[in-house]
């Protein structure tokens, strides 16, 4: 199986796509409206408009330093998950997209990074909870978060996780307990991105790894721009092992045109997999 995630409406109903996810709200904080045909897509805790217009929403870690984009590591600026404002804004939108396509992606949910949050806010909550270890609040935090989001969607809803399978990272870097996330997730989605796919056994050790540790369904999502086709199908194969569908990002184009590669590939016998040696 096989889906699409876009920015362009038009591209989610597609016929060699299963699904299309449709990018609703970005890390730029752009949002648009929702669509009804395709699963609309929301940026939970990335949002760099949100954070230009308020500094204070940003995440700080226990040295004070914002988890925004002029530091290293950080591609766009974080919204600190127990901003209740900011979450009462976020889950307006998921109820939005829940009422026009009943199935729901979240992106981007979960804290910056392991030393993150350190703000007053943060520090206070964690004081008033019932928890002595401040890893295990936090996952309780995101867990909540996910909770309460799934109150407001009917259908499918899937979840965005960093590609990191090995146990106890998810955790310890973003309070992110797939365990406790599979009570309310149907299917997790995990971007394995690359901007060529000259090799590919790191996507299968990647794709392992997780399908060993998720309880859940999972989508591996490919990175499409501009990649060399045969690369991309090669990883569309390796993908396609372990993974419930495989998604293409951002270029439609590309991911239409492996899908019928591989499709006129069976049609005319071609075997492929772990085991298959070219002649």
């Amino acid at each position: 199986m096989y889906g699409v995630v876009t920015r362009n409406e038009s591209e989610v109903t597609w016929s060699e796509f299963d699904v299309g996810f449709f990018e609703m709200k970005d890390v730029t904080g752009r949002a648009t409206t929702p669509v009804e045909e395709g699963v609309n897509m929301v940026s939970c805790f990335g949002d760099n408009a949100a954070v230009e217009g308020d500094p204070s929403l940003a995440p700080v870690s226990a040295s004070g330093d914002p988890a925004t984009r002029e530091r290293r590591y950080f591609d766009w600026d974080y919204v600190c998950p127990t901003n209740q404002t900011y979450r009462e804004g976020i889950m307006e939108m998921i109820s939005d997209a829940a009422d026009a396509c009943e199935d729901v992606r979240l992106d981007d949910v979960g804290f910056p990074r392991a030393e993150y949050c350190h703000c007053e806010r943060c520090d206070r909550l964690f004081a008033a909870s019932d928890h002595d270890d401040r890893g295990a609040w936090r996952r309780q935090v995101i867990t909540d978060f996910v909770a309460d989001a799934r109150e407001r969607v009917p259908g499918r809803l899937y979840l965005t996780l960093y590609p990191d399978p090995y146990p106890g990272h998810l955790e310890q870097r973003s309070g992110i307990d797939v365990d406790a996330l599979a009570a309310h997730v149907d299917e997790f989605v995990v971007p394995i991105y690359d901007m060529a796919y000259t090799t590919t056994y790191w996507v299968e050790a990647l794709a392992t790894g997780f399908r060993d540790r998720l309880s859940k369904p999972f989508s591996i999502e490919l990175y499409a721009i501009d990649i060399d086709l045969d690369n991309l199908v090669d990883a569309t194969q390796v993908a396609g092992e372990y993974a419930e569908r495989v998604l293409f990002g951002y270029q439609a184009g590309n991911g239409r045109a492996v899908i019928r590669r591989l499709r006129a590939d069976e049609r005319e016998g071609v075997s492929h997999g772990p085991d298959h040696e070219d002649a």
